[in-house]
Order: C-alpha cells, then sequence, then structure tokens
C-alpha cells in the first residue's frame, strides 16, 4: 500500500504490538480496516517467513542504497555495539530486518486486529522525525480477540479521564496546562481518606510526617545529580536576583537536607520520612 514507506521498529508488546513508520501522507483510522484488509489477504496467501543472516558490513552497505535510513541507524548502532551480523526475515516481496522468531508462515498468524494510530518520535527524542505508529494484536483464534476486544472496550468504561469526569472527581482546564488536575470537592475527599490511611500504614513503620518548598535553588539539583541527567523533564528555572530556581520534580533531595538540618548518629538510623507534596515534571504526553 505504501511501498515508499521508511520502517522503524516494530516489537512485541505485552498486549500486543506495534510499527513505526514515515509516510507519504498521515494516516486516518479509515486507513487501518484498509492496511487489516491486506494483512488478512496475505495471511490467505500462506507466505512462508524464510530467515536470512548477513554480515553486518555487507547489510549496512546494502542499506544505504535504498531510503531505509532507520534500518540502517539501527545497524550501525548494532556494529558500534560489537555485532558482526544481523538477520532479515523475508515473506513474499516484503524484506525486514528483524531477529525473530517468527511463525513459520502467514497462516499461522490467527486473528489479527489494528487498534489504533499514534505519533511517535524516532527512538522517543523529540528532535528527531515523528513517525506514524500503528498499534495492534493478535491472537491464535478469532474468539479470543473478540474477548480481549470486549475487555478494552470495558476498560473504556473505566477509564480514568472519564469516570473523574463523571464522577466529579477532577477536571482538567486549558488555561491551567496537560497533566495539572484541579480536584472537586469527591476528588478532595478521596485524596484525604487515602492519604489518612497511609499515614497509618506509614505511621506503623516509623515514617515521619514532613514538609518541603515546592521550588528550590538550582544547586540543590546540581548536588544531587538530578539536573544534568533530568533537566529536560524539568520545568524551567525562575531567575531572581541572579539566582535559578527550579519547581520540585522529586522529594528526594529536599529530604537530604532535613537529614543533614540536624546533627545525627548512626543510633538515629533508619531514618524514615514520608511526604504527601506536589512534584512537577515537564514531561511529554503520555510519559507517566
Amino acid at each position: 500500500m505504501f511501498p515508499e514507506a521508511k520502517l522503524g521498529i516494530g516489537p512485541a508488546t505485552a498486549d500486543g504490538f506495534y510499527y513505526d513508520f514515515e509516510l507519504p501522507r498521515p494516516l486516518v483510522p479509515e486507513d487501518l480496516s484498509l492496511i487489516e484488509a491486506k494483512m488478512q489477504w496475505l495471511i490467505a496467501q500462506n507466505l512462508p517467513f524464510e530467515k536470512t543472516t548477513v554480515d553486518i558490513d555487507v547489510a549496512i552497505q546494502k542499506s544505504q542504497t535504498t531510503p531505509q535510513v532507520y534500518k540502517t541507524e539501527l545497524m550501525q548502532d548494532l556494529q558500534k555495539a560489537g555485532e558482526t551480523q544481523v538477520t532479515f526475515y523475508k515473506n513474499g516481496e516484503f524484506i525486514d530486518l528483524c531477529e525473530g522468531p517468527h511463525v513459520k508462515s502467514t497462516k499461522e498468524i490467527g486473528a489479527v486486529k489494528l487498534l489504533s494510530l499514534a505519533g511517535a518520535y524516532w527512538r522517543g527524542n523529540e528532535h528527531n522525525a515523528q513517525l506514524t505508529r500503528i498499534y495492534g494484536t493478535a491472537f491464535p483464534t478469532q474468539a479470543e480477540l473478540d474477548e480481549h476486544l470486549a475487555m478494552l472496550e470495558e476498560a473504556k468504561k473505566r477509564d480514568h479521564r472519564k469516570l473523574g469526569q463523571e464522577l466529579g472527581i477532577f477536571a482538567f482546564d486549558d488555561d491551567i496546562g496537560p497533566g495539572l488536575p484541579l480536584w472537586l470537592p469527591n476528588g478532595t475527599i478521596m485524596i484525604e481518606l487515602l492519604e489518612k490511611l497511609a499515614k497509618q500504614t506509614e505511621a506503623t513503620g516509623g515514617y515521619h510526617q514532613v514538609k518541603t518548598p515546592h521550588i528550590a535553588k538550582e544547586a540543590l539539583y546540581l548536588t544531587s545529580g538530578h539536573l544534568p541527567y533530568y533537566a529536560d523533564s524539568m520545568f524551567p528555572p525562575m531567575e531572581l536576583e541572579g539566582c535559578k530556581y527550579y519547581l520540585k520534580a522529586m522529594n528526594c533531595p529536599h529530604h537530604h537536607k532535613i537529614f543533614a538540618a540536624v546533627p545525627r548518629s548512626y543510633r538515629d538510623l533508619p531514618l524514615r520520612l514520608s511526604e504527601y507534596g506536589t512534584c512537577y515534571r515537564y514531561e511529554k504526553s503520555g510519559e507517566l
């Protein structure tokens, strides 16, 4: 359907699979049924999967003469990691770099269903090209697939975003921002009850409750080692009187300061601290 497609990666997941593509046009949900029909046709052809092992130098050279830049990059990384050979699988006229293993032929695939589309940056890096990700799942029989799809439909009814609105637990507002819920009265009652239970449990375990500020100086996160490696997932700093402040993305550096605030003896250990605070993380949509 898209002979000019550039192939990314396509691993199996806990409940199905996905594949990333760079395509000549964006896909729409209606495309999934067309692709699925083509998949069903290929399954009916009983096409064998043929494995070939190739020296990695040869594979890279050949790949560089094709549009498959993502596969070339993957093989170059494998080569840097010390790999000397790679495997390809051929199915009909389609050939793909893949570690495998696969079923012997398409007739063994069973029942398949393409579920959804999403955008995905190549290798998870927002500075790379955004590819089209197709999610799907497969089962040995149609009955098993139907059971799984029914379970997914039930799960949609229990989606926390849907229930949160319907039950008056929380709300989101575009003027506040994504991932920043407004806890409504019902939600606040739930939080307080859960915290009460957690605090009772922690008290039994010898935990002490503490509170720390929502912001801290840059120096704290440099000392803790978070900032050099985690800056992309923290909100940008605020500068005041020549000093940079960051919104708190994690509690532990603050708790280290609590530990250091008074003289300690080894007899004080273990010291267990607990905080019901708010952390702010500048993460990509869907990352949590």
